[in-house]
This record gives C-alpha cells, structure tokens and sequence, in this order.
C-alpha cells in the first residue's frame, strides 16, 4: 500500500511552500493556495515515521464536504479539489488563533478539571460535573497557535488586549464558530454521531473574515457515537468514539508521549495498515459514502502534478 509522505512541486506561479505537520501548502501567485494532504500522521506534536494509506485522501475529502455544506454560514477558502488529496482555495492572511469549541467535557479540559481547574480561557465551569458530561453550552475555549510545541491556551480577552485579533474580527469568527459548530453537530447527529469538539481557523482577504483549512475531520474533530452515549456517561464508562484518539492511546501504551527519554515504536506496515482502515471507517461513518480508493494507482505524485497543473492552467484560460 502507497503512501504520500513528501511533496516537492514546481507548480506555475509557485511563490513559497510551507511544509506542516501533514499538510504541505503552496502558495501560487500570493493568490491562491495548493493544500496537499499528505499521508503522514502526527501526534504528540511529532511526525510518526511512516505514513497512512489513504490518510490525506480520507482528511482532505471530509474537508471539502464538510465546507460546502457550510458555505452559507460564513465564506470559506475553498476553490476546487482537483485531486482526492488536494484543495486549491483563496489565499487569505491567517489569524494567529485557532478557534477551539467544546460541547462536552473531556480530554484535556477533563484532564484539567480533574485537577481542580476550574476555568479554562477565561470561560468559568460548572461545579460538579463528569467527564463526557455535556456542557450547559458550548464553550469557546481559544489557544494561540505556536510556530514550535504546543499550542497555548487564552481568553477572548487577551487575544483583544494583546492586539492578536481585534475585537471587531473576533466578534465575527466567534459567530461563525457557534453556528459552524451547530450545523456540525445536526450533520453528525444524521450519521447517528455526536460533535463533540473542534477546532476552526480564520483569516482575512480584502476585509473579510474567511474559514480556512479543514473543517470536522477525524484529526481536528472528536466524534462520540449516539447509540450508548447516555448508558456509558451514566456508567462512567469510556465512550466509543471516532477520532484519532485510538493512534495517541496507541503511543500511550507503547510508553511514547513524546517525552524526553521516550523512544518512538516501530509503526509496522501491519499498524499502519490497521490505522488506515479505521480512517477510511471514520470517513464512512461521518460522510455516509462509501470511500473510493482512487489514489491505489500508479505514482501519487504525479497524479497530483498532473491534476493540479491542469486545474491552475484553466483558471488563467
């Protein structure tokens, strides 16, 4: 099984590339952005050492869907996908923000309300609650995005105060974050699934505010199935859940966090294998369509030169 974990195109009009954690991003024109979704696969904050079949192809279709079933909330960047890995969409100038959005209490703002924690960005919470307990409403609990390590957490406050964002902006994207929330949380609830949390991130062309990347995807989404969600929050038992949560629990029981000493295991071609077949699961259960492995022929990167190339050629037709 093939896998995409490095791209290096010369696309016509190509200004610069930014190689992230699993998306490699070109920028063409400083006007439209090339976002390929690789196959490699991230937790921890550190790159595993072997990609995931049909990974990118499983993120990057979820994403688009899930954009245009959005666009009339609030404009979003998305162009074309002239390939199963690739969304060409505006180039905007990215708010330094990532818009995280929390319908029910778990992971880290678990971990943290374990602790005694109670206030998380500014946003009190309720005494007494349990993990997976649903919020009274969502909460937005906002984090800076670091260029290296983690990502830091900050209140709306503070984003205002610091100038990161200005209070007209944030105004605008934390509308768009409820009622981007909302329409996920309908769609998931139409696949027997719960939204549980996401993140989303902003930027802004001509004095607009436009949603950018990706959008309720197993990597930047935690889906809870519906059916014995009541009955194990009841049990306190763990929720069945659609995320990527299962390759991090994974790490965790190879004694791997990504911790000084620690030393990453061997991902075999029978794990990743195992891996890609949960996504492509996730990409089923979120979508409700039957997934399509178009990229099990011939060279990947060829096949992205070709349709990109091909798709930017038209637009200048």
């Amino acid at each position: 099984m093939k896998a995409l974990t490095k791209t290096d195109f010369q696309f016509a009009g190509q200004k610069s590339v930014y190689h992230g954690k699993v998306r490699d991003v070109y920028n063409i024109d400083d006007d439209l952005m090339v976002m390929v979704a690789t196959d490699r696969i991230s937790a921890f904050d550190v790159i595993l050492p072997k990609g995931i079949p049909f990974k990118g192809q499983v993120l990057n279709q979820i994403a688009a869907k899930f954009l245009d079933a959005t666009s009339d909330i609030c404009p979003n960047w998305k162009l074309a996908t002239p390939d199963p890995q690739v969304t060409v969409g505006l180039k905007c100038e990215g708010f330094r923000v990532e818009m995280i959005i929390r319908g029910i209490l778990t992971g880290s703002a678990w971990r943290d309300y374990q602790k005694g924690c109670r206030e998380i960005c500014g946003v009190r919470l309720p005494e007494g609650m349990r993990e997976n307990e649903r919020f009274p409403e969502p909460i937005i609990t906002p984090t800076t995005k670091a260029d290296e390590g983690h990502d830091l957490n900050i209140s709306k406050e503070e984003i205002i105060a610091q100038g990161i964002v200005s209070a007209e902006d944030y105004a605008v994207m934390e509308d768009y974050t409820r009622k981007l929330f909302a329409r996920g949380q309908e769609i998931a609830a139409k696949r027997g699934l719960i939204l549980v949390d996401t993140k989303y991130e902003f930027g802004k062309r001509d004095g607009k505010v436009y949603l950018i990347d990706e959008i309720h995807t197993p990597d930047s989404s935690r889906y809870f199935y519906a059916e014995g969600y009541e009955e194990k929050f009841e049990k306190g038992e763990p929720q069945k859940q659609l995320s990527k949560e299962f390759v991090r629990q994974w790490l965790i029981e190879h004694d791997f966090m990504n911790e000084p000493g620690q030393t990453m295991p061997e991902i075999t071609d029978k794990y990743a294998e195992s891996v890609s077949e949960r996504y492509i699961e996730l990409y089923e259960s979120i979508t409700g369509e039957k997934f399509d492995k178009t990229q099990d022929v011939g060279d990947i990167n060829a096949r992205i030169e070709q349709n990109v190339s091909t798709y930017l050629a038209s637009r200048k037709a």
